[in-house]
């Protein structure tokens, strides 16, 4: 007699399973809580109501009276679509399949860039050195200033974001007939093999490593006394008060940035260089590279929409902010390059077993 043992799935072939129920929790939670503001009015934080970066969020052309109950409906449909694709994998009419993917992707896109605007990326940029910097009393900031409610308001939006983006993939892909896991089938592969990706993942390597090169640059000048796109007044005044190495960190910040970019491509980043101790030979982990690249390429695409619809950023256009305008560019370059990383590196799937 033969006894059939059936196969447990891997702990890892559960994981997508959990997103859409994670989504919904976190959601509904800061969905209740913007319907608090909307009948209290306190607590709503983007717009007129942040003093600290409100004016270059895109939510300040939504009234604030119209702009809270909007927000907390828009979280609590988001956390009703979020439970519906935790349902089983039954595929529904095209219509409403159509219907709930588009309202679940257009909602993670606002949460995930449209809402963290530039403070995002600005705050991943200076927290080497303000960690590093607050036993030292430098820079001369307040920290109250910067850790705000609406700070943390922002990358509470970007976590929710990017659950519903996991939640809605994982949905398509399960009505869809492909593995949930790693969104393969039984049809063709064509861009997305190992050697496709290789191929186009460096030109998009390429063009993510040149681009804050060019805005380190400006900074780098600046450092060494070159009013490269300011005053010379303006200049003096950052040397006196020691914003020119805060600018400096920003363009070290950038440039390692390009070099790990760079290692999307290189040995040296599937396995650890040989001065890393006892890492060297290792594989690098593909999250170790994948979720930081992707943190940080969303971060550039939100601060551009925010950038861009400043009408100070135009009026004050200089070489200074000019790298600025590439950042769209940057995003999306180093997007498809993590992706290309992934694609070359992710092997057979343990949930399916394709490769």
């Amino acid at each position: 007699m033969t006894t059939i043992t059936a196969i447990r799935p891997r702990p890892d072939s559960r994981w997508p399973d959990r997103l859409a129920p994670m989504a919904a929790a976190w959601l509904a939670l800061w969905g209740v809580l913007a319907l608090l503001s909307t009948l209290n009015g306190n607590g709503y934080p983007f717009g007129p109501n942040d003093p600290h970066g409100g004016d270059v969020n895109l939510l300040r052309l939504v009234p604030v009276e119209v702009a809270t109950p909007l927000f907390a409906g828009v979280l609590l449909t988001a956390a009703v679509a979020a439970l519906a694709m935790s349902r089983p994998a039954v595929r529904p009419p095209g219509p409403l399949r159509a219907l709930l993917s588009g309202y679940g992707w257009a909602v993670a896109f606002v949460l995930a860039v449209v809402v963290p605007d530039a403070r995002v990326l600005v705050i991943l940029g200076y927290l080497p050195m303000l960690i590093i910097g607050a036993p030292f009393g430098w820079p001369p900031v307040d920290y109250a200033e910067i850790f705000t409610w609406a700070l943390f308001a922002r990358f509470a939006a970007l976590a929710g974001g990017l659950l519903l983006a996991g939640a809605v993939l994982a949905w398509q892909r399960r009505t869809a007939g492909a593995c949930v896991a790693c969104g393969r089938s039984d049809t063709g592969r064509g861009w997305t093999t190992p050697v496709a990706a290789a191929r186009w993942g460096r030109w998009a390597v390429g063009i993510a490593a040149v681009i804050p090169l060019a805005y380190a640059s400006t900074r780098f000048a600046w450092t060494v006394g070159i009013p490269l796109g300011i005053s010379r007044q303006f200049l003096d005044e950052m040397q006196e008060t020691g914003l020119v190495w805060a600018g400096f960190g920003l363009g070290a910040f950038a440039t390692v940035g390009a070099i790990l970019t760079l290692g999307l491509v290189q040995r040296w980043g599937e396995r650890f260089p040989r001065w890393m101790g006892r890492l060297a030979g290792r594989r690098v982990p593909v999250k170790l590279a994948v979720v930081p690249a992707s943190l940080v390429a969303i971060a550039v695409t939100a601060a551009s929409l925010g950038l861009f619809s400043q009408p100070d950023f135009w009026q004050d256009f200089s070489v200074a902010s000019a790298p600025a305008l590439l950042w769209p560019l940057w995003g999306v370059a180093l997007g498809a390059a993590t992706y290309a990383y992934h694609l070359r590196r992710r092997g057979a799937c343990q949930s399916c077993g394709r490769g």
